[in-house]
């Protein structure tokens, strides 16, 4: 049995699903529900969407849509986005999620993550960090899609989320995200080895030697993916899908 979770990483950005290249431009990909139905089919065992949009905006997230997503989904759910609050958490878990990614608003409130994993447990929060390396090849979180840079360290702000009470951590590479060209080994690595709590390594897998290296090698407990579920081939068209498990076993196990 596989271990290692390999979760797809969908975007949200309105009502409908894109996908990003180092968090800037961005092609359409589809209707949530309809590709969280092809999943179910594909028996993927858990996803997480994360809604790019709502925090840059100043909204809350979009409960609706996140009612119909949960209804169409027969795996477990994790969503981020625009999450400032524990009624937001509330409303979430209530819809049919069993986690929430919080990121830009751990920043504004450090005591969020701890409010909301004390009612709901650690195992339901993930905190999510997103790392872009200076032109001096210096790896800084950032928040609000890269935006603002917070020049905090990764290692560090890795280990204050995990003592605010996180669970797991999502640790997305900007530099790598939807290029195909491979995690960030360094990165992933460096914060892997510094917490006890999970870390999904997110940003740049292109190919199942991808997904070994970033487990065997970096040390993540988990690998988030984004271009290799929902296109063909780099550069080609759409096309919803997930590696073999028996592939998946065999590298990962």
């Amino acid at each position: 049995m596989l271990q290692t979770r390999v979760i797809p990483t969908l975007l949200l950005r309105g009502k409908s699903l894109v996908k990003t290249v180092r968090f800037g431009k961005f092609n359409y990909v589809g209707d949530p529900a309809n590709t969280v139905r092809i999943f179910n089919e594909l028996e993927v065992d858990e996803l997480i969407f994360l809604d790019i949009s709502v925090s840059q905006e100043g909204h809350e997230p979009n409960f609706k849509l996140l009612a119909e997503i949960a209804n169409e989904c027969f795996m477990p759910l994790g969503y981020g986005g625009g999450i400032s609050n524990l009624r937001h958490a509330q409303t979430i878990f209530e819809i049919g999620f069993e986690k929430i990614a919080i990121n830009t608003h751990s920043f504004v409130n450090k005591e969020l993550i701890t409010e909301i994993a004390d009612v709901y447990g650690s195992q339901a929060v993930i905190a999510s960090i997103d790392v872009k390396t200076s032109f001096f090849g210096k790896p800084t979180v950032c928040t609000l899609g890269k935006k603002l840079n917070k020049k905090y360290d990764p290692v560090a702000w890795a280990k204050e989320v995990e003592n605010l009470g996180a669970g797991e951590i999502l640790l997305t590479c900007i530099d790598r995200e939807g290029t195909w060209s491979g995690f960030d080994l360094e990165i992933v690595k460096s914060v892997a080895d510094a917490v006890s709590i999970p870390v999904i390594a997110h940003g740049g897998a292109g190919s199942i030697e991808h997904l070994r290296q970033v487990v065997k090698e970096a040390h993540a407990s988990a690998v988030a993916l984004g271009s290799m579920v929902v296109f063909q081939k780099k550069g080609m068209g759409v096309l919803v899908n997930f590696p073999e498990k028996e592939v998946l076993e065999e590298v990962l196990s």
